[in-house]
């Protein structure tokens, strides 16, 4: 793999989130989901990334550029609290732990106070997945996982809260057990406390993708004991080898995963390529999955454009029915695809 290629991605990748507008999209949801400059959980997954690609180049104007977002979202006013505006909260701790910012600790330990005691309940104890405008009565997602689960974690290790970090075990432990299909390895995307189901009992490729790239960096994230470590990593050994089986001669994996007849989809394949490639670095994967990585990566390569934007991306959505809704959902350049893409590209770039 081509070093100069990578970074070229990365600058171009990097260059367009930053100045990412809805253009052309009448958005359905409360708080707009494209444009770069609003808070909710599009633009939260965004931020990680364009976090992590700072880590990695050590950008000063990438470092100002989240300290201006932040700075900016803070003096407007923050939106409700609930699981998808927790998501830009994950690079706020980053930014606590860099800074030391009072209005960014502040913001941090209001927020994560809330997560403990004021985010709804479900059965088991489940964060519901309630979002801007609608508690989703019963329901648990797997995104959840990402979207508040990673921030708690933070939160729990920066503030001295072992008990954040206990709760973030459980709704890991939790989700798994609603939403893990034994059958194959894959993961429903949603479930429902108050009938008992699945929804459609649908293998989306972007829910899955939330759990193989967030949890090889929840176990960076938190101290665990080996038995759970353990059993996290099994789950996903289990839903790569699945994964492996499923990935398109091309390196993509299609939004419905085991349905061929639903279109490829960039943002998953990207979440699973750098959660495979990171996975291998680290000694979770065996290395016979470098390869499904690396086909991933140079899927996701090919389809960033000339002005760095990633194309072929899902626009956000609920939890559907059936297969068929997952298929309808629109293409749209979005932040979280921008952000999985420079996730598996800076991780490409440990291999040059």
């Amino acid at each position: 793999m081509n070093r100069e290629t990578i970074l070229a991605a990365i600058h171009g990748v990097s260059d367009a989130m930053r100045s990412m507008k809805n253009s052309s999209m009448q958005e359905k949801y409360p708080i707009g989901l494209i444009d770069i400059h609003l808070w909710e959980w599009p633009q939260g997954v965004g931020l990680y990334g364009f976090y992590q690609y700072y880590e990695e180049t050590k950008d000063e104007k990438a470092l100002q550029f989240l300290i201006d977002w932040y700075d900016a979202r803070i003096r407007e006013g923050l939106p409700e609290k609930n699981v998808n505006t927790c998501s830009p909260l994950i690079t706020l701790m980053s930014l606590c732990e860099l800074t030391g910012k009072e209005d960014y600790i502040r913001v941090c330990d209001e927020w994560s106070r809330w997560v403990m005691d004021g985010m709804l309940r479900t059965g088991d104890g489940a964060f519901q997945h309630m979002i801007t405008g609608d508690p989703n009565d019963g329901q648990i997602l797997i995104d959840t996982l990402f979207m508040t689960v990673l921030f708690l974690t933070k939160a729990g290790v920066y503030f001295n809260r072992p008990e954040y970090v206990e709760e973030a075990k459980r709704q890991y432990l939790i989700h798994i057990k609603y939403l893990y299909d034994k059958n194959n390895g894959l993961f429903f995307h949603g479930w429902d406390f108050n009938e008992m189901h699945n929804y459609g009992a649908v293998h989306w490729g972007r829910g899955n993708g939330w759990y193989t790239c967030g949890i090889v960096d929840f176990i960076d994230m938190a101290p665990l004991e080996d038995g759970l470590k353990q059993f996290l990593l099994d789950t996903m050994r289990a839903q790569v080898a699945a994964l492996a089986k499923l990935q398109t001669a091309d390196g993509m994996w299609h939004t419905v995963l085991d349905d061929p007849a639903s279109y490829v989809e960039t943002s998953c394949t990207s979440a699973f390529g750098y959660g495979i490639l990171k996975g291998v670095r680290k000694g979770y994967l065996d290395t016979q999955y470098k390869e499904v990585g690396l086909k991933a990566l140079e899927a996701t390569l090919r389809r960033i454009d000339e002005d760095g934007v990633v194309q072929q991306v899902s626009y956000g959505t609920p939890v559907g029915g059936d297969a068929q809704f997952y298929k309808d959902i629109p293409i749209s350049p979005m932040t979280y695809g921008q952000a999985l893409a420079l996730l598996i590209l800076m991780e490409g770039l440990k291999l040059t």
